[in-house]
């Protein structure tokens, strides 16, 4: 289901599903959820995000994305709130378990991969600061932004490497300890979405599958030990389960 672009105005006059995105680059977080809405065939349409815009503030409630709106229900802006949105509005295939144990453990290791303090925000604070020190990170002014956004100072830098790293190993470790394709189980879920959706901000896919931001991809291309098997799962749920090329 190809992502289809419609001016702000339009999609405000429109019911159903609405979802505003970063445009030019891929965000972990908004590619998930194009992701999550691909799997489950969920109508919608795109609007990218234009920090400039107080109309589009005004009506998603902040400006960043991804931020899905549904009708005349209240803006969505966090991850598990689009993902059990989308779970709502169609429950096959079902992304998250029905088993209590395996439910939580999607929810944490989800929580790990793109909540807060998780591996993709440890990555962002970690580029943000080899921005500042001019070591191949984001651009400054774009460094100076997202560090004000995003919590970032002296202890969060600091930490991030390690935080990144622990985290790495931990989703590596989880995929040899299910010895199958996905993280929990034989079935895709969420987390796997997550985790794919993430390796951009390590390795992103080449120019032919993600036409992104050339700036950009060699921010996102600063070296970083990662585990083969992180890589190996991102290009399977590419080929099997995700839209490619990349509509950004």
């Amino acid at each position: 289901m190809t992502v289809r672009y419609v001016p702000l105005d339009e999609a405000m006059k429109r019911g159903g599903l609405r979802m505003v995105v970063v445009g030019g680059v891929p965000s972990p977080w908004g590619e998930a959820a194009k992701g999550i809405l691909h799997l489950k065939g969920i109508d919608w349409v795109a609007v990218r995000l234009d920090y400039e815009s107080a109309a589009l503030k005004d009506w998603a409630g902040q400006r960043s994305g991804p931020v899905a709106i549904y009708d005349n229900e209240r803006p969505r802006a966090g991850w598990a709130e689009i993902l059990l949105l989308a779970e709502r509005l169609a429950a096959k295939p079902p992304l998250v378990p029905r088993d209590p144990e395996a439910r939580a453990l999607m929810f944490g290791l989800a929580h790990e991969i793109v909540g807060e303090g998780g591996l993709a925000w440890a990555r962002r604070l970690q580029l943000i600061q080899a921005g500042l020190d001019g070591a191949g990170g984001f651009p400054v002014p774009v460094a100076k932004y997202l560090a004000k956004k995003y919590g970032h100072g002296p202890e969060a830098a600091a930490a991030a490497p390690a935080r990144v790293a622990e985290l790495l190993a931990l989703l590596a470790a989880r995929l040899r300890k299910g010895g199958g394709a996905y993280y929990i189980g034989n079935a895709v879920s969420a987390v796997d979405i997550y985790s794919a959706t993430t390796m951009a901000m390590f390795s992103p896919l080449p120019k032919e599958r993600c036409a992104m931001d050339e700036v950009t991809r060699g921010v996102f291309s600063r070296p970083q030990a990662v585990d083969p098997i992180l890589l190996e799962h991102r290009d399977m749920m590419y080929d099997k389960h995700l839209e490619l090329p990349l509509s950004l």
